[in-house]
């Protein structure tokens, strides 16, 4: 099992060396790594909104004054939201900054639409578009690549609110339901990071990143209750470090995403070598992979993770008109309460379809504990596309531990080996193979 801490109270421009140890579910500690040397940056510059006319009194709108804070900020420096509640508009940052908020301090949306103008371009549901600004935005979009953000933090002790409900009534009024801001919007960015915040009350997606590489969320708490409140949307992104963050949302936890359809698949830019470990996903609907995955999603691990009672549990999910591909995720050592993968969604399906089928393959699942799932339905109910070439396939569920009397489902598969999978009592599940070939003890 592996663990994240990191040192605090390390000064600028000092090295340091560490010692890195593995720890197992018993407290055993591995012995240490090679001694690892690093140095920490110099110490920027400092600057306190309030400096720049910033009022902490939750009434005062503050934009303008934190936006200069921010155009100020040279590189290698920080703007700091102290302690108050500092209510805002939409926000711009730049690369090579860090935007700490205080203990104490939130950094809170205003719910008046017009804040958010004027609309720019970015991707919604797996489609650019234009939308509103998010309260938090970063970057310019453009698939053909390149980076015009790089080394930006966010991080600290305290909060960032965003608008919520309210703000997305008056967006969708004014410019339809995929009109919305998101609360985070990194677009083209590489290597952020975000860190140790409060993130609640967005007015949909909590936070996204398009095109980017190199995003770090890390010890976050994200709390979402909006319509499409999904928590954390890696979108076309390479390098995703998500760990020791907790969830509760009104929508997926997590949904890593890659584009819809045509325009998803022709654009082909993947998410890749995303790692999700040491997170507790309290509430939403689920861990997932999809809908929106055109343009392919591969190498996802999922490890050392707890769920509670998520609508769909650990999910894969796509429809027969999104072409592209998911594959070699491997998902283990976690306590989950279903394992889905869908291959028809009843969302999100308008507009034309890719010109081919997508394809879902290479999936691995072990040391996995479903023993708190409901029975009702299946608690591993996994499906593949009613086409011979486009079957799910190559899947392996390794030392699997399920409620008694569960049931495990399994469709339009080939190449499906379930081992060591058992009930509390030790007896084999139910199995309800269709148009599949399955192995099983």
């Amino acid at each position: 099992m592996a663990h994240s801490c990191f040192r605090t109270g390390l000064k600028p421009s000092a090295t340091y060396n560490c010692l890195i140890k593995a720890e197992t579910k018993n407290g055993k500690l591995s012995p240490a790594s090679i001694s690892t040397k690093f140095t920490t940056n110099a110490k920027g510059r400092v600057l306190n909104i309030i400096d720049f006319g910033a009022k902490g009194d939750d009434v005062t709108l503050n934009t303008q004054a934190i936006q200069k804070a921010i155009n100020e900020c040279p590189k290698g420096g920080a703007v700091l939201i102290p302690a108050g509640t500092f209510l805002s508009g939409a926000l711009y940052l730049k690369g090579f900054m860090t935007l700490k908020v205080a203990k104490g301090g939130i950094l809170k949306g205003s719910i008046n639409e017009a804040d958010y103008l004027p609309m720019y371009n970015n991707r919604f549901e797996g489609w650019e578009m234009k939308t509103y600004a998010s309260l938090i935005n970063a970057g310019v979009m453009n698939h053909d690549g390149g980076f015009v953000v790089e080394q930006l933090s966010i991080q600290g002790e305290g909060t960032i609110r965003g608008g919520g409900t309210p703000l997305a009534k008056q967006m969708i009024d004014k410019a339809g339901l995929r009109g919305r801001g998101r609360l985070f919007c990194l677009m083209n960015c590489k290597n952020v990071e975000l860190q140790g915040l409060n993130i609640e009350n967005s007015p949909c997606w909590t936070i996204h990143y398009i095109y980017s590489k190199g995003v770090n969320c890390h010890d976050l708490n994200i709390v979402s209750t909006a319509h499409n409140g999904d928590g954390l949307d890696p979108d076309s992104s390479d390098d995703s470090f998500i760990f020791n963050c907790t969830f509760s949302t009104g929508d997926d936890c997590i949904a890593i995403k890659s584009g819809k359809n045509p325009e998803g698949y022709i654009i082909g830019k993947p998410t890749c070598n995303v790692r999700i470990t040491d997170c507790d996903f309290a509430k939403g609907h689920g861990i997932s992979i999809g809908s929106e995955m055109s343009g392919g999603v591969s190498g996802v691990l999922v490890r050392d993770c707890k769920a509670g009672p998520l609508l769909h549990g650990m999910q894969i999910k796509g429809t027969k008109d999104r072409g592209g591909y998911v594959k070699d995720v491997t998902v283990m050592d976690c306590a989950l309460q279903q394992i889905t993968i869908f291959s028809a969604v009843n969302y999100n399906n308008d507009g034309a379809a890719a010109p081919v089928l997508p394809t879902f393959e290479n999936f691995s699942f072990s040391n996995i504990d479903l023993t708190g799932a409901l029975i009702k339905e299946p608690v591993i109910d996994i499906n593949g596309f009613n086409d011979p070439q486009h079957k799910l396939r190559n899947v392996v569920f390794q030392k699997i531990n399920l409620p008694e009397d569960a049931a495990v489902k399994i469709t339009d598969a080939d190449n499906v080996s379930f081992q060591n999978v058992k009930t509390v009592s030790g007896k084999a599940p139910k199995y309800l193979a269709e148009n599949s070939v399955i192995r099983h003890d």
